[in-house]
């Protein structure tokens, strides 16, 4: 799961990129408004956590111009302000959560998981490649419907290319989407885990699925 933190107080931004990564989250984070919009418009998130005190362009403003752009990545709103118009206004703007500060990791950790639930469900909870099936909610996966064992990483990637089938997906974009905006795309660890990913979805398989484009990257698609 890939996580937009926007939030100017390194401290705090540290204290949840850190803890978010302990619990097998990709994170990226934004210091400014205007860097959260950019990334929030740019990349795909499974969920957005927005500070509202922003320099260059305030929380609330991103939300609105995010929803604006059709991005309906779910927002939770941190803040320090905890009053009934606050709130309101946080979630007339767009969000669709509120989290007042100081708070808890494992609250903040609660209602990510249930945001992303909700954000799964209304894409459907179920995706489906040939005999492929993955399931977002419980993040388990089967083909031929026996199950597959994935790593945190693993799993992050088969959601990508199973959200993209029959497209040619480059390092780039993988490595933006599965780890985050600063990897080193030409590291040789994508095809490292997609060899893992191969052999756990592929190698007791007369029909291979993920298949590589030399000199570009790779792609889900049936032979």
């Amino acid at each position: 799961m890939r996580v937009l933190v926007v939030e100017d107080e390194k401290k705090v931004a540290n204290f949840i990129k850190r803890g978010l990564e302990e619990e097998s989250f990709t994170v990226d984070v934004a210091q400014d408004g205007e860097e959260g919009l950019s990334l929030g418009g740019q990349n795909f998130y499974d969920v957005i956590i927005m500070d509202v005190m922003l320099p260059k362009m305030d929380g609330l403003a991103v939300i609105k111009a995010l929803r604006e752009k059709d991005v309906r990545t779910p927002v939770l709103c941190l803040t320090a302000k905890d009053t009934v118009e606050d709130i309101v206004s946080g979630l007339d703007s767009g969000s669709d959560d509120y989290l007042t500060k100081p708070f808890a990791f494992a609250e903040l950790l609660a209602r990510l998981r249930a945001l992303i639930r909700r954000g799964a469900q209304e894409r459907g909870a179920e995706l489906t490649f040939a005999d492929l099936r993955l399931d977002p909610v419980s993040h388990r996966v089967w083909r031929s419907e026996k199950e597959i064992e994935l790593t945190a990483k693993e799993y992050g990637l088969l959601e990508y290319f199973m959200r993209n089938p029959n497209q040619v997906l480059t390092r780039t974009q993988i490595a933006e989407h599965v780890w985050d905006y600063t990897f080193d795309s030409f590291t040789n660890i994508i095809d490292v885990y997609v060899n893992y990913l191969r052999k756990k979805v592929d190698r007791d398989y007369d029909k291979k699925l993920i298949h590589t484009v030399r000199g570009v990257g790779y792609v889900l698609q049936e032979d």
